[in-house]
Formats: structure tokens, C-alpha cells, sequence
């Protein structure tokens, strides 16, 4: 029996966030020759006044997205699949058999203010599978062959392969440079020898730093060899040095670490931090 190729899915709820995660999602399906799933998660169902408005908008905004991406990618196979489930459990459980999942940054439902809606973070947090979430300047990015930018955050440990393996397959797909930052600090021991910028300590970080680098880019760019790379070490708190990379990219990779909380699978602070400020979409991969 042949293998069922895992989608790209996507999720809508008629707001402009979730239009500009389908047109990233579309043509993320489009790249990778990959079938494309729409799914529209929500609970009226368990509601009997206004269930019946609540489905025809539910049909109205599955239809227009499944013509808006046919518009994007003609000849592809696009599926609509309403769900009637919390969305953020929904999304999640689609991970298990997606190739990829994209989110807005904010759904119908979420207030202005805030910075990040609940569905977002909560997927983002627990899928399965690599989640983009589209925020930040919201185009899909540069077509294929015009070059751009994927920024991908490599951490002190060994569990950045599956993060910087994403980077350089968006990379492929897009014809595009990467860049792979590391942040790293060094505390000053209040020793005349050993402060200012030129001391032993900072070039013992800096070299460690290079060192960790090249490392975590060497497997994936012996399978990619044609692949531009910038390896940049960078003095500061990550969390500023993947936002302030994050203004001048098309894309950023992290890694999903996660900790374990009461409520569940929480996201790391510095991710947490991303999702909330950065400048272009990020990806968030689960460590392999």
C-alpha cells in the first residue's frame, strides 16, 4: 500500500490572521508538492441558539478560503474539514499526521491587544510536527529563486538538528540564504586581564561559540552543500538577539523547548518571548 503523504494544514476562522496562514500554508504546500488541509475547529455545536448562523458562517469561510487557495496554487489538492472540537486541541491533534502546520497570530475571537492569541501559543506549544506561525510582516516571503533570508537560533546543547534540518530544507525550497545565530555571555570576573573586549575570557566565548556552530550546521550542510550560510556568534541575551535577527529575515527557526507545567506542555521563555515580538514568522520544530 503506498504511503499517505502528510499534508500541509492550516487553520481558518475568518479573520485576516488566519487568510495571511493560509496563503503561507498554500504556498509552503505548493514548495513541497504536498496536498493542502484547511480545517475550521469550533464548538458551536454544543450551543443550540445561533448554532445555525454559526455553521453557515463556518461553511461561508471554509468555502472562500478553499477558492482563495485554489487562486494560490492551481492544481493543487485542497481539503476543507470543519471540526467540531476546541480549536487548539484540534490543530493539535492534526500535527500527528501533518507535514506542517501554520497559525495566525491571532484569531477571530482575540482581543486587539493582545500580542499573540491562546490557539497560537497553545499549538505552537504542543504540536507534533513544525508549526509556522505567520506574524510579523505576514507575506508568504520572497518567490522561489529571489533569494531571502531564513534565520535559525542554534542553543549550547546538541538538540538543534531537527531546527537547523528546517532551516536549510526552507532554505532549498526557496532558493535562500541562512543565517545561524548563537547567542552567548560572558561575565566579567572584575579582573583588570580579563575585562575589556579583547580579554581571554570573551575570546574563549567567542571561540566556543564558532566551535558550537559548527557543530550543529555540519550534518545539515553536508546534505545541502549548495545552501549560503552565515554562521553568526552574537554577544547578548537570545531572546534580543533572535528579535533584533528577526527584523531583517523571512523566516525564524527555533527549536521547541518545551517544560512541563501545571497546565501542561509550556513553551520555554525565550520562545515564548519570540512569538510574542518577532518581526516575521517563526517556526517553531520539535526536538527530535
Amino acid at each position: 500500500m503506498a504511503e499517505v503523504e502528510r499534508p500541509v494544514v492550516v487553520g481558518v476562522d475568518g479573520s485576516d490572521s488566519s487568510m495571511h496562514a493560509l496563503d503561507r500554508a498554500a504556498e509552503e504546500a505548493r514548495l513541497r508538492g504536498l496536498p493542502l488541509r484547511i480545517v475550521y475547529a469550533s464548538l458551536w455545536e454544543r450551543y443550540g441558539e445561533g448554532a445555525a448562523e454559526e455553521k453557515e458562517a463556518e461553511e461561508r469561510v471554509l468555502a472562500d478560503a478553499v477558492e482563495r487557495a485554489a487562486r494560490w496554487v492551481p492544481g493543487a489538492e485542497v481539503t476543507a474539514h470543519p471540526a467540531p472540537e476546541d480549536p487548539a486541541a484540534a490543530l493539535t491533534a492534526e500535527s500527528h499526521t501533518a507535514a506542517l502546520l501554520v497559525v495566525g497570530h491571532r484569531g477571530r475571537g482575540e482581543l486587539a491587544s493582545l500580542l499573540l492569541g491562546s490557539v497560537s501559543l497553545t499549538v505552537a506549544g504542543r504540536a507534533h510536527c513544525p508549526v509556522i506561525v505567520v506574524r510579523g510582516k505576514g507575506r508568504p516571503g520572497p518567490p522561489p529563486g529571489r533569494g531571502g533570508r531564513i534565520v535559525v537560533g542554534v542553543g549550547e546543547d546538541s538538540g538543534s538538528a531537527a531546527t537547523v534540518a528546517f532551516a536549510y530544507e526552507e532554505a532549498v525550497l526557496r532558493r535562500a540564504e541562512v543565517e545561524a545565530v548563537h547567542a552567548w555571555r560572558c561575565a566579567s570576573s572584575g579582573l583588570p586581564e580579563e575585562s575589556g573586549p579583547y580579554s581571554r575570557r570573551r575570546e574563549e566565548h567567542v571561540r566556543r561559540a564558532a566551535d558550537t556552530l559548527e557543530a550543529a550546521l555540519a550534518p545539515a550542510a553536508c546534505e545541502y552543500p549548495g545552501v549560503p550560510v552565515t554562521p553568526r556568534p552574537a554577544e547578548g541575551n537570545p531572546r534580543d538577539v533572535l528579535l533584533a535577527a528577526s527584523a531583517a529575515a523571512d523566516l525564524l527557526v527555533i527549536g521547541a523547548e518545551r517544560r512541563q507545567h501545571t497546565l501542561g506542555l509550556q513553551l520555554g521563555p525565550v520562545n515564548h518571548a519570540v512569538l510574542h515580538h518577532a518581526r516575521c514568522p517563526v517556526a517553531v520544530v520539535p526536538r527530535a
